[in-house]
C-alpha cells in the first residue's frame, strides 16, 4: 500500500484471512488501546459471498427492477465477464460495528452508493471501486433498501398535466388539487405586512408571560420575544392575515380573541429539556434513524415531531457548539494516533528529507548491515546532513509506531540506528 496514514471515514481493506479476500470496512474511530496499539472501530460491509443465496435472489431481483425503471437504459448488453466483476465490486451495507487491529489494513478502496443516473460499467473503470444499494442486517438475515438512496427516476417524479387552453374547463377535482395560502399580489404593502407581524411577536410574547408553563421554560423577557418570534407565529400571522382577505383590523381581533391572546408554539417550545436531552443522546446512538430514536428513546412521540424537532434542533447555538466539540475531538484524537502499514515505508520518508530513495553517497553496505553515512556511525545519520535533528526522529518515530510509551519518555540517540536498520531491510528487499 502506497498510504500508510489512514483517518476516519477512510474505507479500508482489512485482511483476516490468507485465503480469504480482503475484507471492506469503513473506519468510524482510532482508538489506542492501553498496551500501545492502534485499535479501528469500523463499519461492516458484506460480499455477495457472505449472505445467503435467497437473499442474494431478492438482490438480483431489486437490480433488475432499478434498471427497468430507468429512463434510459442500458443500451450495451453486459458480456459474462462484465456481469462477473460487477457481481464482486457490489457490497452490502450493513449498521454493524467492530474493533479490528489497525495493523491488519492493508490499503484503501472506495465505496459509493449505487448512482441511478451512472452507467454500471462506470465502476469496473476504476481500480478498487466499489458500490451498494442495499442494506444487509446479518441478525434478522434481511435486506433493506438504503435510506440515503438518490430518488431519481419516473417512481419520484410528478405527473404534470397538459395545459389547459383559453377558456377550456378545468375538470378536475378541486378539493384534492393545493391550497392557496399567500397571495404576493396583496392589496398590503410590505410595511404593512411587517408592521403586522411586529404586532403578532409582541401578542406571542404576552401570551408567553400569561402562561405559567411558558414562563418556567422562558423566565426572562428576552427568551420570551425570542420564542416568539419563531416561524411557527409568523406562519400563524401571514395565515391569517389571507384568510382575512389581507384586512388588518379583522386580522388584528383574530389575534387577541375574547379569551386572551393565541399562543403559537412549536416543537422546540414544546419539548421538556428532559425529552431534548434524551434526544441528543438517541441522536448520538442511532444517527438520523428517527424511526429507532422514536421506538427505544421517545415512544410517545410522533415521528413527525421527532423530525421537525431535529431540523429546527440544527439551528440553535447548542447544536453549533457540539459539532465544534466533536470536530476538535476528532481532530485531537487524528493526532494522537495513526495506523502505519508496513512501518519501514514511512521510516523511508521519515529519514530522507528530499528524496524517496537511498542516496550512494550516504549510505554504504557492509554485509548487508548499515555501515556508514558519509564517515559517520548509523547513530550520528541525521546529524551528519540526512535533514531532521535526531529527537525530531525520535518524536516522530514514536508517534507513529504505535505509541510506545516507555519509549517516549527520553530520548534516546539510538533511535535513528533503529530506524536506519529498518531502512536496511528496505533496501535489502
Amino acid at each position: 500500500c502506497n498510504q500508510c496514514v489512514f483517518a476516519v471515514a477512510d474505507y479500508v481493506f482489512f485482511e483476516n484471512s490468507s485465503s480469504n479476500p480482503y475484507l471492506i470496512r469503513r473506519i468510524e474511530e482510532l482508538n489506542k488501546t492501553a498496551s500501545g496499539n492502534v485499535e479501528a472501530k469500523v463499519v461492516c460491509f458484506y460480499r455477495r459471498r457472505d449472505i445467503s443465496h435467497s437473499l442474494i435472489q431478492l438482490a438480483d431481483k431489486h437490480a433488475k427492477e432499478l434498471e427497468e425503471e430507468k429512463e434510459n437504459p442500458t443500451e450495451t448488453e453486459l458480456t459474462e465477464k462484465q456481469k462477473h466483476q460487477l457481481r464482486h465490486r457490489e457490497l452490502f451495507l450493513s449498521r454493524q460495528y467492530e474493533s479490528l487491529p489497525a495493523t491488519h489494513i492493508r490499503g484503501k478502496c472506495s465505496v459509493a452508493l449505487l448512482n441511478e443516473t451512472e452507467a454500471v460499467l462506470s465502476y469496473l473503470d476504476k481500480e478498487d471501486t466499489f458500490f451498494y444499494s442495499l442494506v444487509y442486517d446479518p441478525t434478522q438475515k434481511t435486506l433493506l433498501a438504503d435510506k440515503g438512496e438518490i430518488r431519481v427516476g419516473p417512481r419520484f417524479q410528478a405527473d404534470v398535466p397538459e395545459m389547459l387552453q383559453e377558456g377550456e374547463a378545468d375538470d378536475r377535482d378541486q378539493a384534492k388539487l393545493e391550497e392557496k395560502l399567500w397571495d404576493p399580489e396583496c392589496p398590503l404593502t410590505n410595511k404593512q405586512i411587517d408592521q403586522f407581524l411586529v404586532v403578532a411577536r409582541a401578542v406571542g410574547t404576552f401570551a408567553r408571560a400569561l402562561d405559567c408553563s411558558s414562563s418556567v421554560r422562558q423566565p426572562s423577557l428576552h427568551m420570551s420575544a425570542a420564542a416568539a418570534s419563531r416561524d411557527i407565529t409568523l406562519f400563524h400571522a401571514m395565515d391569517t392575515l389571507h384568510r382575512h382577505n389581507y384586512d388588518l383590523s379583522s386580522a388584528l381581533s383574530v389575534l387577541v380573541p375574547a379569551g386572551g391572546p393565541v399562543l403559537c408554539r412549536d416543537e422546540m417550545e414544546e419539548w421538556s429539556a428532559s425529552e431534548a436531552a434524551m434526544f441528543e443522546e438517541a441522536l448520538e446512538k442511532y444517527g438520523k434513524d428517527f424511526n429507532d430514536i422514536r421506538q427505544d428513546f421517545l415512544p410517545w412521540k410522533s415521528l413527525t415531531s421527532i423530525i421537525e424537532y431535529y431540523y429546527m434542533w440544527k439551528t440553535t447555538d447548542r447544536y453549533v457548539q457540539q459539532k465544534r466539540l466533536k470536530a476538535a475531538e476528532a481532530e485531537s484524537k487524528l493526532k494522537q494516533t495513526a495506523a502505519v502499514i508496513p512501518p519501514f515505508k514511512l521510516l523511508l520518508l521519515l529519514l530522507l528529507s528530499d528524496s524517496n530513495k537511498p542516496n550512494p553517497n550516504q549510505i554504504s553496505m557492509t554485509n548487508g548491515k548499515m555501515a556508514t553515512v558519509n564517515g559517520a556511525g548509523p547513530g550520528a545519520y541525521h546529524a551528519a546532513g540526512g535533514g531532521r535533528a535526531c529527537e525530531s526522529c525520535y518524536s516522530e518515530f514514536c508517534l507513529y509506531l504505535m505509541y510506545n510509551e516507555r519509549t517516549q519518555k527520553s530520548a534516546n540517540p539510538l533511535i535513528c540506528k533503529v530506524a536506519a536498520e529498518n531502512m536496511t531491510i528496505l533496501f535489502d528487499k
